[in-house]
């Protein structure tokens, strides 16, 4: 059973993430970079300017990626002449085949084939935002070391590269960066202004990362060391050793949740790791349990523990130590989780159940606290599908009743592309679990979301909508939720 939720205390208002000056001369840079027939035609793109990621795959039609999740295709193959330009105009690729532009944070992966030749590039953005710890400045102003848990794209890197320029400028703190593929300030050997008055140490080899480690606390009188991607057990040990004498470790790692880096034999260390003990007779008896069992091994080299399920949601584990002895006895772990919404306000959860493997450890609903909503406006979340489009479709049609919302605890309902609705991503399947209905576009243009409002707002008034995904009742219906995803399949044919 889920205990009641400390909810008592009005929501925090936070300042909102926003980007850093520069950002469009970096971005200046990035197409610089590219072959002139790309960047034409990645220009002429209504979004362009919210490319998080471009793929370029010999022999293929470049990919791109933006913001809100979809991925326009382009036209035209790339051909060797294109890599090789690419590959001219940027700086060297490293040992772990990354290379970037000086002076920006954009990030080129390499993929060779078999004789090293590079034969495809992930063109990665990277921007640094402002505010984004804010949501948890207060850990961040703390004195544990704290690791920052996520899967790839949830902004960990961006969280990490904030956390050290807010140390160093507005703490004053002596903090030094462990920068192995030049992710968190940039390439070049000037650091990125993004990192504040950090110190940059740059890793010549992924390899030499626990090294360079060990060698920031013994050169250079760091307060605090930040670390990113912690994937190995050498790794593991040198953060260990940097912990044990006294410096403060900010790091990250790849994972869902705190029992994912515990069931890890490489990162398991860092929370404490895991070992089989055997127990006496009056002991087992006590505990009612069986005579082996598994307990922490050592004090964790994080004292806290902040898993990212997306950039404004977080679970935060205070004191890891008791988190990990009761997920080794089986019992119910608790933690704190933190939503930030559009408006700026922090919701939080005091006493959240912090679940295992990939499941969602944050409740669909925010009890007892008013997140936002407004009766009679219907919150819709865009996956997959253009934001842009939708608002102006929105603006088309003049309504008020409806309102974009970016978080699937907040909406009413889902629409999404048919591609996306066929590969059936988690938060497509959270949603039907939730009871959220799904609204399929077969195309991404205005005039089907035009159509697709319609009929959002003639089920909205009716209370169809809101008997399928009300946060207010507290009960949902699926059987209303699979109504609509077919009532909308047929809509999408117009237009």
């Amino acid at each position: 059973m889920q205990e009641i939720r400390d909810v008592s205390a009005p929501p925090e208002v936070v300042p909102t993430p926003h980007i850093a000056e520069g950002d469009e001369a970096e971005l200046n840079a990035l197409l610089v970079a590219l072959p002139k027939g790309i960047r034409e035609e990645l220009l002429a793109l209504p979004q362009w300017n919210e490319m998080v990621e471009l793929v370029l795959d010999l022999g293929r039609p470049p990919e791109v990626r933006l913001s809100d999740g979809s991925e326009p295709v382009l036209s035209g193959q790339i051909q060797s002449s294109d890599i090789d330009a690419v590959v001219a105009s940027i700086g060297e690729f490293t040992a772990d085949n990354r290379a970037g532009v000086p002076g920006t944070l954009h990030r080129f992966s390499a993929i060779r084939n078999r004789s090293g030749r590079i034969v495809g590039l992930t063109v990665r953005r990277g921007r640094a935002m402002r505010g984004t710890t804010a949501i948890v400045r207060d850990i961040v102003a703390g004195t544990q070391s704290l690791l920052l848990l996520g899967p790839p794209g949830v902004g960990k890197t961006t969280m990490l590269r904030e956390m050290a320029r807010v140390l160093s400028e507005q703490h004053r703190k002596r903090v030094v960066i462990v920068d192995t593929s030049n992710e968190i300030g940039g390439d070049g050997d000037v650091p990125h202004p993004g990192i504040g008055r950090a110190r940059r140490m740059q890793v010549s080899a992924p390899n030499r990362q626990h090294q360079v480690m060990i060698e920031a606390v013994e050169n250079h009188m760091p307060e605090v060391i930040v670390v990113d991607e912690i994937g190995t057990e050498l790794e593991a040990n040198a953060a260990r050793t940097i912990a044990e004498r006294g410096v403060r470790l900010i790091g990250t790692a790849h994972g869902q949740t705190l029992e994912n880096v515990l069931l890890n034999p490489l990162l398991s260390d860092l929370v404490g790791g895991v070992e089989s003990v055997t127990l006496g007779d009056d002991e087992a008896r006590r505990r009612q349990t069986q005579k082996t069992v598994l307990e922490r091994r050592s004090t964790p080299t994080f004292e806290t523990l902040i898993e990212l399920h997306s950039r404004d949601t977080f679970v935060i584990h205070h004191n890891v130590s008791n988190a990990v002895d009761g997920i080794l006895r089986g019992s119910s772990v608790r933690a704190e989780s933190r939503v930030r919404l559009d408006d700026g306000r922090v919701v939080r959860d005091l006493n959240v159940e912090a679940r295992s493997g990939s499941a969602d450890p944050i409740s669909a609903d925010v009890e007892g606290v008013d997140s936002g909503r407004q009766y009679g406006r219907l919150h819709v979340l865009t996956f997959g599908i253009s934001r842009s489009r939708f608002e102006n479709a929105i603006g088309n049609i003049r309504t008020d009743e409806v309102r974009l919302v970016r978080h699937l605890a907040q909406a009413d309902v889902v629409v999404t592309s048919r591609s996306f609705h066929r590969k059936r991503p988690r938060i497509l399947r959270d949603a039907e679990a939730r009871g959220v209905p799904v609204y399929v576009l077969r195309n991404n243009t205005v005039v089907q979301m035009e159509a697709c409002l319609s009929t959002l707002i003639d089920s909205e008034n009716s209370q169809i909508a809101m008997e399928g995904a009300s946060l207010l009742g507290g009960t949902h219906n699926n059987s209303v939720a699979r109504q609509h995803l077919r009532v909308l399949t047929d809509t999408g044919g117009q237009g």
